[in-house]
């Protein structure tokens, strides 16, 4: 089980560290990308802030606040997915929001299913 425990806590830093990348060092481009996609200001903030709040709770020593941080992480990434399917992007486009649905669905199984059983 502790080999378990390195690698989730490997693949939360990798959540984080990549959020906070894109949502602080590369904001201008996020605002770009959400004017492209026809969204408004208000819901770019609110995706910005719960994705840096979901990236945060999975750091947490408890479970539950884990599991929420993991969940609120995946399904803000289908919808990325989803918004990058609709504009019609390239694979290259939204492979980062698949790669990040990954592994924050690892984190959430690993949390509900394998750790601390």
């Amino acid at each position: 089980m502790e080999n378990y425990n390195y690698i989730i806590e490997a693949l939360k830093i990798i959540i984080t560290v990549s959020v906070f990348f894109v949502w602080f060092v590369r904001y201008e481009n996020i605002k770009k990308e959400f004017e492209r996609y026809g969204y408004h200001k208000w819901f770019r903030d609110l995706i910005g802030i719960l994705k840096i709040s979901f990236s945060i709770m999975i750091h947490s020593p408890e479970n539950s606040i884990v599991t929420i941080g993991s969940a609120g992480i995946s399904i803000l990434m289908i919808g990325a997915f989803l918004t990058h399917m609709k504009i019609k992007n390239s694979f290259r486009e939204y492979i980062a929001s698949l790669v990040m649905l990954t592994i924050s669905s690892m984190v959430l199984y690993f949390t509900l299913f394998v750790i601390n059983q």
